[in-house]
């Protein structure tokens, strides 16, 4: 069991990352990876939402939906649990981190929406994971998405140091190009790790 939730863990960090094997997220993702601070705190926000919304839409589909046949309004269900998780980020960083609240913008309302966060909690019910599994499958999907929106900012800024990049791939261009190769740097794990 405890090589299993290693297994599940390692992949959804590298071989089947979120953001750059699934593409999903990618809006935020690219707005918010022109900084390496703006992406490290959204990427941050991410981890907390994603963790807190599996903690929750478990129990709630497997202990309440599914015993009473009402499978049907899960999404409904996951959206309100993710809008409140969303808010409560939402609220911790108005209190104590507002100067990084103001430069995600409508980011980070958005989260409520994000793909991302939805699909790790489709995944778990898809994939059929018990409770723990679910937890470790989310946290590991969550920092696979910041570490590829870090790695992606840093080398933005690297890249702006430089300034040889050319007019026409500056900004969204050359994220999506840096994105590419990152993912398929992380498929390169494909034979070591697969769910």
């Amino acid at each position: 069991m405890a090589l299993q939730l290693i297994t599940i863990f390692i992949a959804a960090i590298l071989t089947h990352n979120i953001a750059l094997t699934y593409l999903l997220g990618m809006c935020p993702f690219i707005s918010l990876s022109r900084s390496l601070k703006t992406a490290s705190g959204m990427g941050f926000a991410v981890i907390f939402v994603v963790v807190l919304t599996v903690l929750i839409n478990w129990p709630i589909y497997n202990l309440i939906l599914v015993p009473t046949g009402s499978e049907l309004i899960y999404y409904i269900v996951l959206i309100i649990v993710i809008a409140a998780s969303v808010q409560l980020v939402e609220m911790i960083m108005e209190r104590f981190f507002p100067a990084l609240q103001a430069a995600f913008g409508i980011f980070l309302p958005l989260i409520t929406v994000n793909c991302t966060i939805l699909a790790v909690s489709l995944f778990t019910v898809i994939r059929n994971y018990d409770y723990i599994t679910s937890i470790v499958f989310g946290l590991g999907s969550a920092i696979g998405w910041i570490l590829a929106i870090v790695i992606v900012a840093a080398i933005n800024e690297k890249l702006k140091l430089i300034g040889d990049i050319p007019k026409g791939l500056r900004g969204s261009g050359i994220i999506m190009i840096t994105s590419g190769i990152i993912a398929l740097a992380f498929l390169g794990f494909a034979g070591m790790v697969n769910l």
